[in-house]
């Protein structure tokens, strides 16, 4: 092992080590210095006011789970577009087709997800 590659692993382990610290001491800070003055309302299940009703275990529609999993597969989507978009000029013609075949390919699953009806809410 070289000189070079053991002072970054001992600079990285001297990092993991401060942050792990700055972690513990700030939990505890938050934890002693806060002001912990609990009332019966605050106690309740819902702050709100209301009493809970019906059982807390009822099972959600797919739907939901589906329209969130599409929010995040379209989110993410953004998340490769605005860097490609912003250095398009600097790019090869490579990366054109690349993104293009990336934009192709979600566009085939939101149509099939259209098909199929995940969008529809009856």
């Amino acid at each position: 092992m070289s000189l070079y590659f053991s002072n970054e692993l001992y600079i990285l382990g001297i990092y993991f080590i401060l942050s792990f610290g700055l972690a513990v001491v700030l939990f505890l800070a938050s934890y002693f210095f806060s002001v912990q003055n609990p009332d019966a309302e605050k106690l309740s299940p819902y702050e709100c006011g209301f009493d809970p009703y019906g059982d807390a275990r009822n099972t959600f529609d797919v739907r939901f789970y589906l329209v969130g999993l599409l929010f995040l597969v379209f989110d993410l989507e953004t998340v490769f577009i605005f860097p490609w978009v912003a250095t398009a000029g600097l790019l090869p013609t490579s990366a054109f087709w690349g993104m293009s075949d990336f934009i192709l390919e979600l566009l085939i699953g939101f149509y099939y997800a259209f098909i199929i009806g995940v969008l529809d809410w009856e």
